[in-house]
């Protein structure tokens, strides 16, 4: 299914899911900023989080423009993240490209975020087991959120799993708070504008 409807009306978001690691120890850690995002999402809408065991994670709802948007922060580890999102999906008929999924970004710097429709999956596990939940789609939505990269591969996995600085934590909450400005254009399927308004700040 592409983006658009039937009828070539852009397709409204049902699905908005933050991915990273559960518990404490993990909360302050690069791997985690997509839940940054959704946590602070539902915080703006008033919307508060219960656990969903059916689901393996933690569900809310949202409603942007009066369109009723599914939050969710799978409890699974990030590389089995699809694990939760595949059931929920598959459970409220919800098809890739209604879903956004707002992960970790280590070719961005902290402090810069981008959408993206479709396309590769980058190397992130998160990612890649979200594909192989959806029968290996790839055109489900994201939301990038830069980590900066510590400037060779093979310190890469401590480097997302490590704790992120006050001054890094302040760049990505101010992003993030651009991101939540723009969902109303993505929920409302105009990506065009959504990418637009994010891009250019």
């Amino acid at each position: 299914m592409s983006g658009l409807t039937q009828t070539g009306s852009p397709l409204p978001l049902k699905l908005i899911a933050g991915i990273g690691n559960p518990g404490a120890q993990y909360a302050n850690t690069r791997h985690n900023a997509g839940v940054w995002f959704i946590e602070r999402l539902a915080e703006k809408f008033g919307a508060s989080f219960k656990p969903e065991k059916k689901f393996f994670g933690r569900t809310s709802l949202i409603n942007v423009d009066g369109v009723e948007v599914r939050l969710l922060v799978p409890d699974t580890y990030m590389n089995e993240s699809g694990k939760s999102i595949g059931v929920l999906a598959n459970f409220f008929k919800i098809e890739p490209p209604e879903m956004l999924v707002a992960h970790d970004e280590i070719d961005f710097p902290s402090g810069k975020i981008r959408f993206k429709q479709e396309g590769g999956l980058a190397g992130h596990n998160g990612l890649r087991d979200i594909s192989n939940r959806l029968a290996g789609a790839t055109d489900f939505n994201r939301l990038r959120i830069g980590v900066g990269h510590p400037g060779d591969r093979t310190d890469v996995t401590g480097h997302v799993l490590g704790k992120v600085s006050a001054k890094d934590r302040e760049l990505i909450e101010n992003c993030i708070e651009d991101a939540i400005a723009t969902i109303p254009c993505a929920v409302n399927g105009d990506w065009q504008l959504a990418m637009q308004q994010l891009h250019n700040v």
